[in-house]
């Protein structure tokens, strides 16, 4: 079962530049129209090219940028975290063809970081199969049904209970009617069911030479961005291809992540050049920013200024922390994934990782320091909702 947050907040997503003053068309995509310049010899320049020296244009310079419209609707609030601090693990996996061997292993793999501390448990990408099609029919289980029917996740949920953790269940080949889907299990202490990720975007590449792959062959996409609430803040969930796509992690700063975690298995042809490179663009791109109390007046821009200068001490942002989880790498086995699952901080620092083979690393998450890099890089207040915008479609048409 979604947690209410996540239920609520699935969606499609937009970029929508310059939404302004254009009239609509059928494109989603337009933008301002430059003035080109005068005859005589010095043109006044466009409003938005213009640059400002004096401390006393600031805000002038912020009204004008409309930074809160930048977001449709505007960020959620950050919600006050259940913890401050506490300790992450990422269990990077061995995986065999022995699915029962497997679901053993994993639970060992969660019980030993648990007794190192950690609070959150995530585990790789398809740690319970062989990462291949000819396997994901095979290994696939029926979630919804639950028991006999999906030991993968009974495991999960029972561990979760006993240990008092909270578990992103990596991923495993879900059965859902006549399709399969790569879906990601979220379980709090409880041992409850809290929110269910379906792989949004499908891992479909052909790399001459190097790497094809199509688990559009045999996976279907899945249709909503999760976020779910839990007991060690709000997480973001995305499956590995998805965390190519900022479009989906900016969703989810926006909705107030704490943290965005992604089981994944990059292969050895794009881990060395992209792995830790999209991680880092994730964790530092993503400021989740909100503009508390805030209604532009056209009509009068004095007022519109003044509010929005009174304003500009409420705003919240954050860069968000970004975990990731790999299986081992297995020289032999038909895919070879490229391991180095990390802990990314709020300022893009590699706070933990491992090398390739099957590891366990336990690391310290601390909220506070997002605090810190709202100040070093205030990038809510710099963005152009005049020239561009996020658009968060089912949240903007359920209000």
């Amino acid at each position: 079962m979604k947690s209410a947050a996540s239920s609520l907040l699935g969606s499609k997503i937009l970029l929508n530049f310059n939404h302004s003053t254009l009239p609509r068309s059928s494109s989603i995509f337009y933008a301002k129209s430059i003035p080109h310049a005068h005859a005589h010899a010095h043109p006044r320049p466009p409003s938005f090219l213009r640059t400002y020296s004096s401390r006393t244009s600031a805000p002038i310079m912020a009204a004008s940028f409309n930074p809160e419209q930048a977001r449709n609707p505007p960020a959620l609030p950050l919600p006050t975290p259940p913890l401050t601090k506490f300790k992450i693990g990422l269990c990077q996996l061995s995986v065999t063809a022995d699915k029962e061997r497997n679901i053993a292993h994993a639970r060992t793999a969660i019980q030993e970081a648990a007794e190192r501390g950690a609070k959150l448990v995530v585990l790789p990408e398809i740690w319970n199969s062989p990462y291949s099609n000819d396997s994901f029919p095979v290994y696939a289980e029926d979630i919804d049904a639950g028991g006999d029917a999906s030991p993968s996740t009974a495991m999960l949920a029972e561990t979760s209970r006993l240990l008092n953790i909270t578990i992103v269940g990596g991923s495993i080949p879900e059965r859902s009617g006549d399709r399969l889907y790569n879906t990601c299990c979220v379980f709090c202490s409880d041992g409850k069911l809290k929110a269910k990720h379906r792989k949004i975007h499908l891992f479909d590449i052909d790399i001459p030479g190097k790497i094809t792959f199509m688990e559009s062959k045999t996976l279907t996409a899945g249709e909503t961005p999760t976020i779910v609430d839990t007991d060690v803040g709000r997480i973001g969930i995305g499956i590995c291809y998805d965390i190519r796509f900022q479009e989906l992690a900016m969703i989810y700063a926006a909705r107030g992540a704490h943290l965005l975690c992604y089981p994944g298995a990059f292969n050895m042809t794009t881990g060395p050049l992209h792995w830790e490179l999209l991680q880092r663009a994730r964790a530092t791109d993503n400021q989740a920013s909100c503009f508390l109390n805030y209604k532009k007046n056209s009509n009068d821009n004095k007022n519109n200024l003044r509010h929005l200068t009174a304003t500009l001490p409420n705003l919240f942002q954050w860069q968000l922390y970004v975990a990731t989880c790999s299986p081992a790498r297995d020289d032999k086995g038909s895919y070879v994934a490229w391991g180095h699952s990390t802990l990314i901080g709020p300022f893009g620092e590699v706070l933990a990782t491992t090398e390739h083979s099957e590891d366990i690393i336990v690391a310290e998450i601390d909220y506070s320091l997002m605090d810190l890099r709202r100040e070093n890089l205030p990038l809510s207040k710099q963005r152009r909702g005049d020239l561009y915008q996020l658009v968060d479609v089912q949240r903007l048409n359920s209000q």
